[in-house]
């Protein structure tokens, strides 16, 4: 039993139950290899969607699975724990999942989500351009009415699943002298004339999670506006709440997989005659890890909270993403030098968790960012 078991229904404990075992016996043994390779994760997330997950943040009316914001953490921890880049491809069709169940009418809603919740389609969230990162009111995508269609046209880069996707939720400017107020979203389909994906980003870690740049110049119907003119921004900024609660997710299940193997490490490690756990510093390294995990997880699961309570929980999962996402990195490093030179090398995971949990400082908004979103609402 978890700590947090408690907050879960049993269905929800079945779940998880189900996913442990999934993760363990199917995506641990295929990491290393993912990492290696290189190759995007197709097979891994199909099948995901046999066990539900790829629906796990939607209602039961879109054929999602329904669970609650605390078992939707313990199930993408989960994830993370067995591969870090089929939980950095999963999360990024989260994104696209929310953006159109935040921010669309139902008749784009049922276009679309039915088939992403079964894994019959994948999505992408278009967001960041060469000069929108952390700030995207700075955006230069635009869209321009062309008769009943909208003409959009320019650059979005780092877009995870973009060369893959089967729709890609895009947000560019409407109205160039509104702002903020002036952004506005919409589905490109796969496929679509003028949406022409670049390289493959060759990134430090998630390597089997590919992000890509994506040119853009096409015409889409404006049936596949999300929401009213104008909206974008406002729905990309709550789907950004949920994405930082999962980014914390993330961190913390690649940091569990982390300090699981530096404890397990440590009692089977014979030095001097006797088990290397056997010495207070090691025994301190492993309790300060313990401790920074459980204090992740607590966060993570107060953002998880105010979530499912319908409140706005903005502040609470700045404060989860960011904490988890920089002490999984002080966990996962700990655990590389509990392991010595062994650590260091492929034949163990923690030279790979430490590449991958690196990105998350850096997801969804800097540790930067995140600080002044927090400063922000304490100051106000």
């Amino acid at each position: 039993m978890s700590d947090f078991d408690h907050l879960l229904s049993p269905e929800e404990r079945q779940f998880l139950d189900m996913l442990d075992r999934f993760s363990a016996d199917v995506l641990v043994p295929q990491a290393a290899a993912t990492d290696a390779s290189g190759a995007f994760v197709h097979a891994q997330l199909a099948a995901l969607a046999e066990t539900g997950m790829m629906g796990a943040n939607l209602p039961e009316r879109w054929g999602g699975a329904d669970i609650s914001a605390h078992a939707l953490f313990e199930a993408v921890a989960c994830v993370a724990g067995g591969c870090g880049s089929t939980v950095s491809a999963l999360t990024a069709h989260y994104l696209a999942n929310d953006s159109l169940l935040i921010g669309a009418d139902d008749d784009l809603r049922e276009r679309f989500l039915p088939a992403a919740a079964e894994g019959r389609m994948l999505g992408a969230f278009g967001l960041t351009e060469p000069n929108a990162g952390s700030d995207p009111a700075d955006m230069r995508t635009k869209a321009t009415r062309e008769g009943a269609d909208w003409r959009i046209k320019g650059k979005k880069c780092f877009i995870s699943n973009g060369g893959v996707a089967d729709f890609i939720v895009t947000y560019c400017v409407t109205d160039p002298e509104a702002g903020h107020r002036g952004i506005s979203a919409f589905v490109i389909e796969k496929g679509t004339p003028g949406l022409v994906p670049g390289r493959v980003e060759q990134t430090m870690g998630l390597r089997g999670g590919h992000v890509w740049e994506l040119d853009i110049d096409v015409v889409v119907p404006d049936a596949n506006r999300v929401g009213a003119q104008g909206t974008g921004f406002r729905t990309a900024m709550k789907v950004l709440d949920n994405g930082r609660t999962e980014v914390a997710a993330m961190a913390v299940g690649i940091a569990r997989a982390a300090l699981s193997a530096a404890r397990d490490w440590a009692k089977s490690r014979i030095i001097g005659g006797e088990p290397l756990s056997n010495r207070q510093g090691i025994q301190w390294m492993l309790a300060d890890m313990a401790t920074e995990l459980s204090a992740a997880e607590l966060l993570g699961h107060e953002a998880a909270r105010q979530r499912q309570a319908g409140q706005r929980f903005t502040t609470a999962a700045s404060k989860a993403k960011l904490f988890a996402s920089e002490a999984a990195g002080r966990i996962a490093d700990n655990a590389l030098q509990i392991h010595g030179g062994y650590g260091f090398t492929q034949d163990f995971p923690l030279e790979r968790h430490l590449r991958d949990l690196r990105i998350m400082r850096i997801y969804e908004g800097s540790s930067e960012i995140q600080r002044n979103i927090i400063a922000g609402r304490l100051l106000a």
